[in-house]
């Protein structure tokens, strides 16, 4: 039985899918083995891109408490429609705009309320010794940051991004960007710790706010789940097929498009081996007649959003893994959570990105190929490079010690500990 109860704010959480949900969803998991019940405040019923129940299997049985509440915000609204198909990107990109335009920090401001008051109730109920929250949202960081100011209990801030200067944040005006960095000021002055994927996102923050020290801001990287890895590898395939694969979405700066004109200039120079690329996730229509314009259709093979656990055979099924995050403002903060997931199958990579905190960690794995995200001759090269190798049985094996250092049950028990010094139950 935990010892000690933490009361979680999170938005995004199962049964919703896709990458976003997994740093929350994979440290609930773990946090009974580490002394904590968690009491987590999350969505009802939404509408979203992706859904993924057996994400909540994976917390059954466990010393979890899930409370769900709903608000106004648009993915409650229109919860009737499940999941829902994303729309084309420029369609995206002006949602984006208008909604930033309208709601600050986010849209979510409705549900924050909601699980605000939620959570009101909850402490009158239960001893919590802290609060956890992650953004984004934001808005959940300022519900929790009022029930800290109003309980006396420890707040732990954990960012998975930006939020003052996010890369996709549109600031129409100056007002709006000096309101999300008033807002965000007045969540630190509440937080007894903080968390951070990167360093980069780290210095920022010191950087923006004079209040914070080194000491304060605790990197806790995104991770692989040794659970979700298979005890025994899959059979190794004897196609004579040479494998890529690629997990997730695109969007905004997170393009195939420098991909696909790189693979068709390596399918036009080489005839030796036949290439299949393989994309789990959502590959929306745009980029499925990109691939078709680039002639490149017959050897894609579209999954589509997979069960976790079968996203996770698909990738260790595969000879190499690909990813790619676009050049955009703030860039070198930006941690994406499909490297580290990819770094748990200790398959090679090509790793398209701008320099930055991906870069350095693709860097330190020691079995990736790196280029800049727009380098299509050099992504052209890589690929050949890989192809060489792996007919000759030579592909890379990463660094197995840097490989633990993103094991989510470590990682985990990080923040048991950050959890811990915030209260000072130590």
């Amino acid at each position: 039985m935990a010892q000690h109860s933490v009361l979680v704010f999170a938005y995004y959480f199962p049964p919703m899918g896709l990458s976003g949900v997994q740093r929350v969803a994979k440290f609930v998991k773990y946090l009974p083995e580490n002394g904590w019940q968690p009491h987590v405040i999350t969505t009802g019923p939404t509408a979203y891109y992706a859904h993924d129940p057996s994400l909540l299997h994976e917390l059954e049985g466990r010393d979890i408490v899930i409370h769900r509440t709903s608000g106004a915000d648009p993915n409650s609204l229109l919860k009737g429609k499940g999941t829902v198909k994303m729309p084309r990107e420029w369609m995206r990109k002006l949602m984006r705009k208008a909604s930033d335009t309208i709601f600050i920090p986010d849209n979510k401001r409705s549900w924050a309320k909601q699980a605000l008051g939620l959570a009101r109730e909850l402490v009158k109920e239960h001893t919590f010794d802290a609060i956890f929250v992650s953004g984004p949202p934001f808005s959940a960081m300022m519900a929790a940051a009022e029930l800290s100011e109003e309980t006396g209990i420890p707040l732990v801030v954990d960012y998975r991004d930006l939020w003052y200067g996010n890369q996709f944040h549109f600031y129409p005006t100056p007002w709006h960007a000096h309101r999300h960095q008033a807002l965000e000021h007045d969540v630190l002055t509440h937080a007894s710790r903080i968390t951070v994927t990167n360093r980069r996102l780290k210095e920022r923050l010191i950087a923006t706010y004079n209040h914070l020290n080194f000491e304060d801001v605790v990197i806790l990287p995104h991770g692989f789940d040794p659970e979700d890895i298979p005890a025994s590898p899959p059979n190794k395939r004897n196609d004579g097929v040479f494998r890529l694969t690629y997990a997730g979405i695109f969007y905004d700066v997170v393009t195939p498009i420098p991909f696909f004109k790189a693979m068709k200039k390596v399918m036009s120079e080489r005839k030796d081996v036949p290439v299949e690329l393989h994309f789990a996730g959502l590959l929306r229509d745009e980029y499925s007649k990109a691939a078709k314009k680039f002639g490149l259709s017959d050897v894609i093979h579209d999954h589509g959003y997979c069960a976790h656990e079968d996203s996770v055979k698909l990738l260790m099924e595969s000879d190499v893994l690909w990813m790619m995050v676009g050049n955009t403002r703030n860039a070198d903060t930006i941690s994406s959570a499909k490297l580290y997931e990819y770094f748990g199958t200790r398959k090679p990579l090509l790793v398209s990105v701008p320099n930055g905190a991906l870069r350095k960690d693709a860097e330190r794995y020691g079995a990736s190929w790196i280029t800049d995200p727009d380098d299509v001759e050099a992504i052209a090269l890589c690929i050949n490079e890989m192809i060489d190798a792996w007919k000759k049985g030579a592909l890379p094996r990463p660094d197995e010690s840097v490989v633990e250092q993103f094991n989510r049950k470590a990682l985990t028990s990080q923040l048991a500990r950050q959890l811990a010094l915030s209260t000072r139950v130590l």
